[in-house]
């Protein structure tokens, strides 16, 4: 498969750069497989889709200001992106401009937080400890910034936006800090919808998979096989690997929202033939071809041209398909991306 086969053209003014007023009345294109039609709601829209036959899994993750801004001893300011905690206070980062840092580099973020360069890894990232005193994910809360893709343009000064942002880029259902990205998907629930879902016969469970490079890195190769994902950790619980057992037995369906709900399920699946209880690291890299073991559904964002998203959606849904879709979310004007409208492949 070449690279160029998942491609497509996007006005920028589809581009979402702010969310929806009301999480529950974004736009839900709705994809149904077995006979190819395409029908346009809202996501409130969601309670007449899924009833008692259906188990939702949604990943509970939550986003951490992981965007740093900080100066070197000589005045240069330097970004600084967390990845990944690794080990107490070492994680793996993206420092920009890279070319200024070298090993034993003291960055200065703020009062409560430094950090040391300690060692350049691979593809970008750096090694770095974290110095502090305190709750590192209270600190970040004081001082760092939301995370952000750079398609949503934003002045870090403006501390209105900062505050809607910090709100609106996580989900109702967040709880365990350490994604760098949110799982949009989950953007557009809302408390009430999930009673409402409750009320009808839907099962909610959890999982929780940090969202850090492996989801957002672009594919920089022509030959989509030869693509290597980052990996990314997961967690599945007892509850929930017994809820999903259960439910494939008795032949109900298994809706995932967000394509990292998806990666960790299929991932657990291809380990062990089954969902278990554990705690592992995905490099899952899921397109046209794969044959899912556990997701029957999917609820998810409309994702950038030559992504693993893109790929992904197109292994569950029919390339061909997936791109008529697209085609008619243009021509509709959804709003694409992380606060944009959404999909319900059922």
């Amino acid at each position: 498969m070449h690279i160029s086969e998942f491609d497509y053209e996007l006005p920028k003014e589809l581009i979402a750069q702010f969310p929806c007023d009301k999480r529950d009345e974004s736009r839900m294109l709705v994809l149904n497989r077995c006979d190819k039609t395409i029908l346009h709601k809202h996501f409130f829209n969601i309670t007449d889709f899924l009833g008692e036959n259906d188990i939702i899994v949604m990943n509970n993750t939550r986003v951490i200001p992981a965007r740093l801004i900080g100066k070197k001893s000589t005045g240069a300011v330097i970004e600084v992106f967390l990845l990944k905690n690794t080990e107490k206070t070492l994680w793996e980062v993206l420092i920009r401009p890279s070319k200024r840092i070298k090993p034993q580099t003291i960055i200065e973020i703020s009062e409560e937080l430094s950090v040391k360069a300690l060692e350049y890894l691979d593809n970008g990232k750096w090694l770095v400890e974290l110095i502090y005193d305190g709750n590192i994910y209270e600190i970040l809360d004081r001082i760092g910034n939301i995370p952000l893709p750079p398609y949503i343009e934003r002045s870090l000064t403006d501390e209105q936006i900062k505050n809607l942002d910090y709100e609106r880029y996580q989900t109702v259902y967040a709880q365990k800090p350490g994604s760098v990205a949110a799982p949009t998907a989950g953007l557009h629930f809302t408390e009430d919808i999930i009673e409402k879902l409750k009320k009808n016969g839907v099962q909610v469970c959890y999982v929780n998979l940090n969202v850090g490079l492996g989801t957002f890195r672009p594919v920089m190769v022509d030959n989509v096989l030869e693509h290597k994902m980052d990996t990314e950790s997961f967690e599945v619980s007892e509850e929930t690997a017994g809820i999903i057992n259960e439910a494939k037995i008795q032949g109900k369906n298994i809706v995932a929202v967000g394509t990292t709900t998806v990666r960790t399920l299929e991932s657990v699946y291809q380990k062990h033939g089954k969902i278990v209880a554990t705690k592992d690291a995905s490099d899952l890299f899921i397109y046209p071809g794969y044959k899912f073991g556990v997701v029957d559904k999917l609820i998810t964002n409309f994702h950038l041209p030559k992504s693993t998203l893109l790929m992904l959606v197109s292994a569950l849904a029919g390339k061909d398909f997936i791109f008529d879709a697209y085609k008619e979310a243009i021509k509709n004007k959804y709003r694409f991306y992380s606060y944009g409208d959404c999909m319900f492949i059922q």
